[in-house]
């Protein structure tokens, strides 16, 4: 039932790429700044996926920049574990709005919202998770670091860090 969301949005995202090409062509020449569309990161995390103490956990995010606007949608997979119940797998939605800062760089705030599958003792338990996140896109040429907290449900807190490649045209 998800294919045609999954489709429009897909359909969405090649129309702005296109768009932003088309505007590049007709850009001038003087103008030097960098242009960039996609990040594709992976970092590392500690929150609370767990019943007992911290988990830590790994994590991969995609996110496609809008040009009209400092926001970019996409998507992020974690999985975290406390190497002793159990293993959590949360993916979701990412919604990011860009405040204090130059286009898709500076700090942000974010609101995910998805499912976690919860591994333990030979059952899976899914549940809804929804969050918000704010932190700080540190642009590094065509890569990024990007430092963060998250609060939401069900892991009640994460701190973390992504590192990442910034893809797309350069004016």
């Amino acid at each position: 039932m998800r294919k045609p969301h999954l489709l429009i949005l897909l359909l969405f995202m090649i129309f702005n790429v296109m768009n932003v090409s088309a505007q590049e062509d007709a850009a001038p020449a003087s103008n030097n700044t960098a242009y960039y569309l996609i990040g594709l990161g992976l970092g590392a995390e500690f929150n609370m996926n767990s019943r007992e103490m911290f988990a830590g956990g790994a994590l991969l995010n995609f996110d496609f920049n809008l040009p009209m606007a400092p926001i970019a949608v996409g998507v992020t997979g974690t999985v975290s574990s406390n190497f002793g119940e159990g293993l959590v797998v949360e993916a979701s939605a990412l919604f990011r709005w860009y405040f204090l800062g130059k286009k898709w760089s500076g700090f942000f705030a974010q609101a995910d919202v998805g499912a976690v599958f919860i591994f333990e003792e030979d059952e899976t338990k899914p549940m809804f998770m929804g969050g918000l996140k704010a932190g700080y896109r540190f642009p590094l040429g065509m890569f990024y670091v990007e430092p963060y907290g998250r609060v939401g449900y069900p892991f009640m807190f994460g701190i973390g860090a992504l590192a990442g490649i910034r893809i797309g045209g350069e004016k």
